[in-house]
């Protein structure tokens, strides 16, 4: 008999739904289907996936209050948020499904001088089987960047959701049998960690997972005894710089709903702001003022819900806890700001920046305010962090060059967390982030291998590769190549 485990409410503790725990053997038959579903989905045109892909689209669109529903009570974020995820979801499902043949398809190459006989095309086919590992802070939109360019590309996927939101997985993939009931190009398993790890083992193409940096390791560490490559999406750190110049209400608006919303669960959301000391006063006052508008609450009204997964509030209150310790000044909120199932906004000046606080993901609603003398103060303490998710800067002058200037993956400038919005952007970081990429041309190719082709369109008029080369024909080429590579490009001039 199939053991199974509860989805529970976060907000009051009661069963949302029941799914069973697939073992090895249901996760090694589920890709044995989708094996087969590859071959039939990989043969249809860009156009033929496309067609099914709107369908499936058009299906969560007319029941986007129905899944938003499913994914709040499960993760327990209002209904506005979680709507709002779905919606931006619905965008990269389209762009996807619209940009796959301009992206993938066949395109031609220079030859180059020695090979210009041939015609060279390049053109990026489908690994067969991917498998996804999803979170349950956003449990629609962050596996959906790895599902839908997946699936555009011409794979099948095996979608393993969190067990806080299984739900949410299985209404996904119940959609798309709707539409393509005899071919399950799109599965689920349920389950916890172990099968998880069943799927990282089971020989899957490629794996995409979604976590904490720490569940990431397992995860390659597993992948690796099958030589299956993975694409890791993992914590961050994210700062906001605000310079002297900026919009300061502007900036302290999105610091609060970057720090606070969706109970501060999100990867890059920002924990830490850096902000000048010319503007540092005005920004305190408007954050705090903001913040103590926002209200607690898992009902449709409410702004901020619960922590979605128990364990997690033990580590913010350690966080708040460590930087209390150390001399921290909380300008909202307090030790005791962390509750049975929620936490209140927290905001901290004065941590110092080996804190805890500082240093590691923190996953709650809580944000550290440093002053700063200048912007290269403000880069050098983003960067100081071995992750590197994205960042968000406020500048009117100089915010392009800011944004450059930060490691991590992703910025925006005079707004928060805009890029994962923007179909068209890579979706990634660097460090202990993760590497590889969703979303966009990149997250197109992440799931496909390059396919290289030479096709002779007429004889060679050196002809080197072959055993019937003359010495006559190899020093010609190498005439050839002193008259056109010989001599090195003229280099700058440096003035003394």
């Amino acid at each position: 008999m199939t053991e199974k485990f509860e989805s529970l409410n976060p907000a009051t503790g009661d069963v949302v739904g029941t799914y069973p725990i697939h073992d090895e053997a249901d996760v090694a038959a589920a890709v044995a289907r989708a094996r087969e579903a590859a071959v039939w989905w990989s043969t249809l045109s860009f156009a033929g996936r496309r067609e099914y892909l709107d369908k499936w689209n058009a299906v969560i669109t007319r029941r986007v209050m129905q899944l938003a529903n499913v994914s709040h009570e499960e993760t327990g974020k209002p209904h506005g948020d979680a709507q709002l995820e779905i919606m931006i979801a619905i965008d990269h499902i389209a762009w996807a499904g619209s940009h796959a043949e301009k992206v993938l398809g066949p395109k031609k190459v220079s030859s180059g001088l020695l090979m210009a006989n041939q015609a060279a095309t390049v053109e990026y086919r489908p690994l067969g089987v991917v498998g996804v590992i999803g979170p349950w802070n956003y449990p629609v939109l962050t596996p959906m960047g790895s599902i839908a360019y997946a699936l555009a590309a011409g794979n099948a996927v095996v979608f393993k959701p969190s067990e806080f939101s299984p739900g949410v997985g299985t209404w996904l993939a119940d959609a798309w049998t709707e539409i393509a009931p005899e071919h399950p190009v799109l599965q689920v398993i349920t389950g916890l960690g172990a099968t998880g790890a069943a799927l990282c083992k089971a020989g899957v193409n490629k794996l995409a997972f979604t976590g904490s940096t720490a569940t990431g390791k397992k995860v390659m560490a597993a992948c690796a005894e099958t030589l299956t490559p993975v694409v890791i999406e993992a914590g961050g750190k994210d700062s906001i710089i605000v310079d002297s110049d900026a919009d300061v209400p502007a900036a302290a608006d999105a610091a609060l709903w970057g720090a606070m919303s969706n109970a501060g669960q999100t990867c890059i959301g920002m924990e830490r702001a850096y902000v000048h000391e010319r503007v540092y006063d005005q920004f305190i006052r408007e954050l705090k003022a903001k913040a103590k508008a926002v209200e607690l609450s898992a009902e449709p009204g409410g702004l901020v819900g619960p922590i979605t997964m128990p364990s997690q509030l033990k580590v913010i209150a350690s966080h708040i806890a460590d930087a209390a310790a150390r001399g921290g000044t909380f300008v909202l909120g307090g030790p005791n700001s962390v509750g049975d199932r929620y936490v209140q906004p927290t905001i901290i000046t004065d941590v110092p920046e080996d804190s805890i606080a500082i240093t590691e993901e923190t996953f709650g609603p809580t944000l550290t305010v440093k002053k700063v003398s200048s912007m290269d103060e403000a880069v050098e303490l983003t960067n100081a962090t071995r992750y590197g998710l994205g960042a968000s800067i406020f500048a009117k002058e100089r915010g392009m060059e800011l944004a450059r200037r930060v490691r991590s993956g992703m910025a925006s400038v005079n707004s928060v967390m805009a890029f994962a919005g923007v179909p068209s952007l890579p979706f990634g970081g660097v460090g202990d982030s993760g590497f590889g990429r969703i979303h966009g041309a990149d997250g197109l190719r992440e799931f496909t291998y390059a396919k290289a082709i030479t096709r002779q369109r007429m004889k060679p008029l050196l002809a080197a590769m072959t055993f019937e080369r003359t010495a006559k024909t190899e020093k010609a080429a190498a005439q050839l190549m002193t008259v056109l590579r010989g001599r090195a490009t003229t280099m700058p001039k440096f003035k003394k």
